[in-house]
């Protein structure tokens, strides 16, 4: 079986109603094209919240998961968690996200190129804006943290949901996109990232 090239690998990025509302959806999508990867899904959308919750149920260990990982963080700030119990904990934050994803347009996007996974993670930033570093789209953008929005009783703002492994993105892309609605073609630019010998740049 012949392995696809990594050019081919696509990703899900979502910029959420903060994003919108905030007018970065340029300046977010400049970000992810400059680097190099192709544009292969766009739309705009208002997701509803049975929508949303299947997109965070496509991984059956992602409720478990997200409430160990939120019990431990807790845990390293030296703070109480409000549950030992990874799943309820995981309901508190899944309800915060209904509300936070369904409360404005979103816009729906899938991005193509070598590495699309890893690339648009590294050029988001990390899930805490606080802590994301300088230079990425939430640590440039974004002053939120989890200490606010634990305070406030609602899910961290940080303006983009990136799918975090190629399984994943796989998945989600087929919760947000049909297949008619990916495009596949072809960029000048596509020449100088993947073409082996660089045929045909002189005269």
């Amino acid at each position: 079986m012949k392995i696809p090239h990594p050019k081919t690998e696509r990703t899900l990025v979502l910029i959420k109603p903060d994003g919108v509302q905030r007018s970065l959806i340029g300046e977010i999508i400049g970000r992810y094209e400059r680097s190099g990867l192709k544009l292969a899904g766009l739309k705009m959308c208002i997701p509803t919240e049975a929508h949303i919750e299947e997109h965070y149920s496509l991984d059956p260990a992602w409720r478990r998961v997200t409430g160990e990982k939120t019990i431990k963080g807790y845990e390293s700030k030296g703070l109480t968690p409000p549950s030992r119990d990874p799943l309820e904990i995981t309901a508190r934050i899944l309800a915060n996200l209904k509300k936070y994803l369904a409360s404005g347009p979103v816009i729906a996007m899938a991005w193509q190129g070598a590495h699309a996974v890893a690339i648009v993670r590294k050029l988001t930033g990390g899930t805490e804006p606080l802590t994301s570093d300088v230079g990425t789209i939430r640590g440039d953008f974004v002053l939120d943290s989890y200490q606010m929005s634990d305070t406030d009783g609602r899910a961290v703002r940080n303006l983009v949901h990136a799918s975090g492994s190629v399984k994943e993105a796989e998945a989600e892309l087929a919760h947000w996109f049909s297949k008619k609605e990916l495009i596949g073609y072809r960029l000048i630019s596509e020449q100088i990232l993947y073409d082996v010998n660089l045929d045909g740049l002189l005269e």
